[in-house]
Parts: C-alpha cells; structure tokens; sequence
C-alpha cells in the first residue's frame, strides 16, 4: 500500500549528526515520531549512551546535536516490513545539508544502506556509516551490543 512520509525531519542548524531510517513503521507514524514503536530500542539506547531521562524526544536531540530522518519520502509497504518496500522515493538530504553542520551521516539497517547508497549517495556524494538497527526485527542485537555500536555517534558530537 502507498505510504507517505509524514514526520517533519527533526534538525537545527545546530545539528551535527543525521540518523536516518528507511521508513517509519506504522506505530512511528501514528505516534508522529521517529522510533516509536514499543519494542524499537532506539530511545533506550540513546538514554543509556547519554546516561540522561528523555522526557521530549524532539528536544532530547536537538540538545545533543542530532538530526533524525528516514531515507524514503513515500512508497509502497506492507504494514511495517522493509523487505516489502517497493517504487520509492528518496528525501532531498540538502534540506538539512544546507541548513545545518552535519558532519557524519549514519544509516540505520541494511536496507536504509541499500536505498541510500543507491539513491542518495549519487548526488550528493557524502559516505553514510552502517548501524544496526535498533528495529524489534533485529532482535539478533542485544541492547549492549546496540549501545557499543552506536558510542561512534559520541565521536561526532
């Protein structure tokens, strides 16, 4: 089924750092919020590598000069599966290249990679670092190995 990006990229031009996913799942979309389904262990991770309480997700990352996005503006999915995506299209990246100092991007599952280093990386030509994704799909990962994983973000902030 057709589905349409409907969460505002959250940036400043304080930003520093892009995380993007490929697509909101359906409890994100709903909650019109990035990582929000119950089992996503992207909130916990970024709690424990911050060692700080998020009360207001969209400040949280802003405060630590994170930007978060998705790599797909619109596509055909079924329920929450990335294997199902089908006739994407890509965000335009330089709405937040050009407005803010991001200086690592970081992409969030094999396939984000695969869409964003088939679409995107073409134009505008800046690598993206492989993370895990913090998905309940990806249940491979334990939340210790997630946060060891995700401690280069630190680096870049």
């Amino acid at each position: 089924m057709k589905q349409v990006h409907t969460i505002e990229p959250i940036f400043d031009e304080n930003s520093k750092v892009l995380i993007l996913g490929s697509f909101p799942s359906i409890a994100s979309r709903n909650a019109m919020m990035y990582y929000s389904h119950p089992q996503n262990r992207f909130w916990k991770v970024m709690h424990i590598l911050f060692n700080e309480e998020i009360t207001d997700k969209k400040e949280f990352v802003l405060k630590h000069k994170i930007a978060l996005w998705d790599v797909i503006d619109s596509c055909d999915i079924n329920g929450s599966s990335d294997a199902s995506i089908k006739n994407i299209k890509v965000n335009d990246l330089n709405l937040i290249l050009n407005k803010a100092k991001i200086c690592k991007i970081f992409v969030l599952g094999k396939k984000a990679l695969e869409l964003y280093n088939k679409y995107i990386l073409p134009v505008i030509n800046i690598e993206a670092v492989l993370l895990p994704s913090t998905s309940p799909a990806n249940a491979s990962k334990s939340l210790d190995d997630l946060v060891k994983e995700y401690k280069i973000i630190l680096d870049y902030l």
